[in-house]
Order: C-alpha cells, then structure tokens, then sequence
C-alpha cells in the first residue's frame, strides 16, 4: 500500500500559528504518510466575482487537493467565538466547485487557540459548517489545544503529554477511517 496523502488546512493564514503547528504535530504522530499543507489565500467570496472570473484558481487547486487526499485534517483558531474568516471562506469557495470533494472524505477537527477553552466553540461551529459537505468526520477524541502559544518548544514541537496522548489516539483513528 503507497503512503497515505494528508492535507491539512489550517484556519490561521500565519506561517508561524500554532494551528500550523498542530497539524505537523498530527501528521507526524500519524505516521508515515506524505503531508500536504493546503494554501488558504484567495479572495473573499463574491458571487458578482464568480460570475464574472468563476472561481479563483486557489479554490479549484483546494477542491483538487481535498479530492485527491486520503483524509484532510482542520486546525481552527477561535476568532470571536468561530472559526476564521479565512477557513470559511475557502469552505465557501470550495462550495462552489462543480462536484463535492469532501463527500465521504476522513476528516480530523482539532483546534489551537489563546484561550483556556482551546477553540472547542470555533470547532463545534465549524464542525456545523461541514455538515452540508458530507464528509466522514471524527467524533474524537477532541483536541482542544488552550493556551497554545505555550504548548510548543522552540523547534515548533508539540510539549504537553497529555495533548500528545490525544492527538496520538486521533491520528490513529484517521488511519483506521482511512482504511474503513
């Protein structure tokens, strides 16, 4: 069997946020696979655009990315108690892409944020935002990374046991739905 294909989008449009970080902690606890990390920029949504241009490039290259992947993993900050504006609105572009990459797809919810709740109301938005999709998403366990500026070393490495812990359990039960 050829390396799993994970894509992770992170919700946080820094280089250095530590939802980026989350999820190459995730991948590297799944395992070996290979890794891609999915690029969010692209304009907001705008149906007199669409009408105009259709959909921006980097929408069909993340639909690409989404279809092509073996499971797809999120990692939202919490920006006034939900998911960015950024993730949203690559969902929204995505949408808009004939077909549904997402249909049936594993996907991994986790989230990493300032907070002591750790993003666990920007996650259950966004776990609402993806019903419509119909993917396969995980009910857990959660990752609910509080404080997170806190739970990594200066090599960007995930410090804290009982986060590894958990995230070790998810990844493992994305392997498993990946093979279901």
């Amino acid at each position: 069997m050829t390396s799993p294909v994970l894509l992770g989008l992170s919700g946080s449009l820094r280089a250095g946020s530590t939802n980026r970080k989350l999820l190459r902690a995730a991948a590297d606890l799944f395992g070996e696979c290979t890794y891609v990390e999915a690029d969010l920029q692209m304009p907001l949504y705008d149906g007199d655009l669409e009408e105009v241009d259709g959909p921006p490039d980097a929408a069909a290259i993340l639909a690409g990315q989404i279809a092509e992947a073996d499971a797809v993993m999120i990692s939202t900050p919490e920006y006034n108690k939900g998911p960015s504006g950024a993730l949203k609105n690559a969902l929204d572009w995505v949408s808009r892409i004939e077909g549904n990459p997402w249909a049936d797809k594993p996907l991994a919810v986790m989230s990493a944020a300032a907070g002591r709740a750790g993003g666990e109301r920007a996650q259950m938005v966004l776990r609402a935002f993806m019903v419509p999709f119909r993917p396969r998403i995980l009910q857990g366990p959660e990752i609910h990374l509080a404080a997170s500026a806190d739970q990594f070393d200066e090599n960007g490495a995930l410090t804290g046991e009982i986060y590894i812990n958990e995230l070790s359990k998810l990844m493992q039960t994305l392997r498993a739905e990946i093979r279901r």
